[in-house]
């Protein structure tokens, strides 16, 4: 386990490739920022922009947004419709109601209340709940289904209303790490289905469990041949903007209307309170990514506020190991719940997959000790 000499990344990130430098991914783009004119960005968007508006212009919408309501489709979707000047129609395959909170509920109808058309898109519950259930014991993952679902609808829906843009947030190639979804340019999202989300799109283990292809129809993402048919195009926002990030979006979403999330950070393992505010499982998901990989979404957090140098290195270590991986019992109470399974089923499923070189179990079902110091690596 190698961290970053920069900030808190460390090499075990799937999708992840930088052990022949000391700074990861993430890092050196940022670091490249310091010297882009983004004013040129901005004139590629523009072109962008008025391709969509062309090739859009027999249909009521210039583009497609996919959203949940939290901070980052909240700025998003003002920054189209305010800064570009563009009419987008939001799209958000949304969690049932037995998994939806209502932080998230409200969240999304803040969208509505700030004058946008928002699509919601819900899969049978059964089967919705039939997927997760496998992908947790599959995958120790109970979003890997439903992750293709929320990202696969939105190009879905582009391709059925012949709308020809699709716009989502960050590039998770460049600004997470996740190389195998960097395109053809900074702003090129035609290639996300190749990243470790979409797993280039492979349904086969859903269809191993019997589940027809008519019923896994928004869990397909589109083939090449779909896209080039009606000419869609996947764009990063936020390659064009020089301040797009955590806090940036966070402040300008709160602003607009966004609720944080209020639970403590040491029941959510998640220092900063507006990330993922639709739905609490993550909350339980990120504690198996810090078991699996050795970082949670604190992490995640401080690395941006280490490199916009709101943030010492010192500083994050302190939050990181006061707060990744932490999740109340109440949480994974309801998943148990939901899925009908034992807490001690459960924990066998993590401990499975608990990666014995970062973690060593404590003998007491569901507690692990760290073989790592946070910043710099593995003991000895």
């Amino acid at each position: 386990m190698i961290y970053c000499k920069e900030c808190l990344e460390p090499n075990t990130r799937p999708g992840n490739s930088w052990e022949s430098s000391d700074i990861c991914t993430a890092c050196e783009y940022y670091k490249s920022t310091k010297e882009i004119y983004w004013p040129d960005r901005y004139e590629i968007l523009q072109d962008l922009v008025e391709k969509a508006k062309k090739n859009n212009k027999d249909s009521q919408y210039d583009c497609i947004v996919g959203v949940s309501g939290g901070k980052d489709s909240t700025r998003q979707a003002l920054y189209i419709r305010d800064n570009l000047g563009l009419n987008p129609l939001l799209v958000c395959m949304s969690y049932p109601p037995s998994q939806v909170t209502d932080l998230g509920a409200s969240n999304l109808s803040n969208l509505i209340r700030l004058g946008f058309d928002l699509e919601i898109i819900g899969p049978s519950p059964i089967l919705w709940k039939k997927l997760i259930k496998e992908s947790f014991f599959r995958f120790s993952n109970w979003a890997k289904a439903t992750e293709m679902a929320l990202f696969s609808a939105v190009p879905i829906i582009a391709i059925n209303y012949d709308i020809s843009l699709v716009i989502w947030g960050e590039n998770p190639g460049l600004q997470i790490g996740d190389k195998g979804m960097i395109g053809k340019n900074g702003w090129d999202g035609n290639n996300m289905k190749s990243g470790n989300t979409l797993a280039g799109g492979d349904i086969s283990w859903m269809e191993e469990m019997g589940i027809s292809e008519k019923d896994l129809y928004f869990f397909r993402y589109p083939i090449e041949k779909e896209f080039e048919a009606r000419d869609i195009n996947i764009i990063y926002l936020g390659w064009f903007i020089g301040d797009w990030n955590f806090i940036t979006n966070g402040r300008t979403s709160l602003s607009y209307g966004l609720s944080p999330r209020l639970g403590k950070a040491t029941e959510t393992g998640d220092a900063s309170g507006v990330s993922s505010l639709d739905e609490d499982w993550v909350i339980f998901n990120q504690m198996i990514k810090y078991y699996k990989f050795g970082f949670g979404k604190t992490t995640e957090y401080v690395n941006e506020q280490i490199r916009n140098g709101s943030m010492t290195r010192d500083e994050a270590i302190k939050l990181v190991e006061k707060y990744d991986g932490k999740c109340a019992d109440k949480y994974i109470d309801s998943f148990c719940k939901y899925i009908n399974i034992t807490r001690e089923e459960f924990w066998n499923v993590v401990d499975q997959n608990v990666n014995k070189q970062l973690f060593t179990p404590t003998g007491k079902k569901g507690e692990y000790t760290p073989n790592f110091k946070v910043g710099h690596g593995l003991y000895g």
